[in-house]
């Protein structure tokens, strides 16, 4: 199964890219795994939110394949442990999806069209970290949920 993580803008911070970037290598000895970045919408200092998001859930949308299980990183998204994830993240593994995209939307969240069209929303916190923050601590739950179904020593209950 491939892996998608589909995020809107560049990491601009240099210490969560190496960071990002680590376990991206890292995550790729487990499966296949991709992190693709969509473009920040141009001008949007003069868009309202909800033309944002609509703009942005356009360019979501539009990465997207027939068949992909789309998974959100929305706060109002179920929460897990990382044993639970790694749990959870083997039942979806286990389905006939080929592809499993999992989507960091802007500073506003996501278009009604991109919620309509997700399988699943997962939270990793009750508490707001920045999109780019996030990048780093998913890939960094993902890999963490690899190694816990691995048997692999990383992770410690």
């Amino acid at each position: 199964m491939k892996i998608m993580l589909l995020v809107i803008g560049k990491t601009d911070e240099a210490y969560l890219e190496t960071g990002i970037s680590k376990y991206i290598s890292r995550l790729e000895h487990y499966t296949q795994f991709e992190m693709k970045v969509i473009p920040d919408i141009r001008n949007r200092k003069t868009l309202s939110e909800a033309q944002q998001k609509k703009l942005e859930g356009d360019l979501i949308l539009s990465q997207l394949m027939p068949g992909d299980d789309i998974i959100l990183l929305d706060e109002n998204g179920k929460t897990f442990s990382s044993r639970g994830f790694s749990q959870w993240l083997e039942r979806q593994m286990n389905t006939a999806c080929k592809r499993m995209v999992f989507i960091i939307g802007g500073p506003y969240g996501f278009s009604q069209e991109v919620y309509d069209r997700a399988n699943a929303k997962i939270s990793l916190s009750t508490m707001t970290f920045s999109h780019q923050m996030v990048r780093l601590v998913f890939t960094e739950q993902l890999y963490r949920a690899f190694t816990i179904l691995k048997g692999e020593s990383y992770h410690h209950d």
